[in-house]
């Protein structure tokens, strides 16, 4: 289900989108998903439903480009701890040989 909206841009503000009203509409219509996403409203289900992206992995540079990182410091902590395991795996296995 899709809703059709109008709305009123000052003349002013006009000139900051884009010429075409189609690609002026994915625009706000992008924006708004970035915002809503930031403010928790939908999540990366509801940004790629809301934009129509073919999967997931389009999610994240559409969030890339709006400046929005979900990378914790946890999530760090994590990598870190699996890359330390990963090379000491590989130690362990160069010594064997």
């Amino acid at each position: 289900m899709s809703m059709n909206v109008t709305v009123e841009i000052p003349e002013g503000f006009a000139g900051v989108l884009p010429s075409n009203g189609k690609d002026a509409a994915r625009r706000l219509l992008e924006d708004s998903v970035a915002q809503a996403y930031r403010e928790g409203r939908i999540g990366s289900r509801g940004v790629r439903e809301a934009l129509g992206l073919a999967s997931r992995f389009e999610v994240e540079p559409f969030l890339l480009k709006y400046g929005i990182y979900d990378y914790t410091a946890e999530m760090l902590r994590d990598d870190i701890r699996t890359l330390d395991e990963f090379h000491a795996k590989r130690s362990t296995e160069s010594a064997a040989r």
